[in-house]
């Protein structure tokens, strides 16, 4: 089910056992930088149950799903896709682009790990460099989403959190919300 303007990252390629880590950050990345939903193509119960506990926390609204692959979804998506590449087009070239398809619907958002089906190439609107050397994934996420959502998702509030950071110049603080 799709609402009208939601952005959902979808998770290529994850390998059980390999990508556990970086399918985590994928997902924790996705939710603190305003990403409704993440879905990932493959079986991912430990990167599943991490992120869905850093929801109960820390607060939502944001979902975790897992899916077969990654046709069926791209198949049914309907709206804009994403692909984020180091292959692509310069973000600064099109994030205006984007963001106007945004406002016209939802968006998908394709992160892959490992080599990319050239099928996504194909059924993304966008294929997207947030720069043209290789690095992570995550990194390329967190640019996009700031640059998609130009800032806003920094100032965020978090509905139904059982704790919250307190920011500190020096230290830590995480405390309880009071009800």
């Amino acid at each position: 089910m799709q609402d009208t303007n939601e952005v959902v990252v979808l998770r290529l390629g994850h390998r059980p056992g390999r990508d556990e880590r970086m399918t985590t950050h994928v997902g924790l990345t996705a939710r603190a930088l305003g990403a409704d939903r993440v879905v990932v193509a493959g079986a991912a119960s430990e990167p599943q149950a991490t992120v869905e506990e850093v929801v109960d926390r820390f607060g939502g609204p944001f979902a975790v799903e897992t899916a077969d692959g990654h046709r069926a979804f791209l198949r049914e998506w309907d709206g804009a896709v994403v692909h984020l590449t180091m292959y692509g087009l310069p973000i600064q070239e099109v994030e205006a682009e984007i963001r106007e398809a945004h406002a016209a619907g939802p968006l998908a958002v394709v992160v892959g790990s490992e080599k990319v089906p050239f099928d996504v190439y194909e059924r993304a609107d966008f294929n997207v460099g947030v720069t043209n050397q290789p690095h992570s994934e995550v990194a390329g996420l967190a640019v996009f989403l700031d640059r998609l959502f130009e800032g806003r998702e920094l100032d965020r509030e978090w509905a139904d959190a059982a704790h919250r950071v307190v920011p500190k110049e020096t230290g830590k603080l995480v405390e309880p919300v009071d009800e």
